[in-house]
């Protein structure tokens, strides 16, 4: 089980702070693309990905056990 904790619009358009994906293993890009189809997340081509609290490129493989955080481009002044 790879745990998945949303931010900002994520979490909003999610309706939930954390998902839980029952996967073994799958890249980053793979997860992304999942997320986008089964929960209808918008605008993932700009969000960043954290694995294990360190950041991650679309190739790294999520494993079972694993935390991801995804986290959109913020603004500001």
């Amino acid at each position: 089980m790879i745990k998945v904790l949303l931010f900002a619009h994520l979490q909003e358009e999610a309706g939930q702070a954390q998902l839980e994906i029952n996967k073994e293993e799958i890249t980053v890009e793979d997860l992304k693309k999942l997320l986008t189809a089964q929960y209808h997340l918008s605008k993932m081509d700009h969000v960043m990905a954290a694995v294990n609290e360190q950041y991650a490129v679309p190739e790294d493989i999520v494993k079972s056990g694993d935390t991801v955080a995804l986290i959109p481009p913020v603004s500001g002044g």
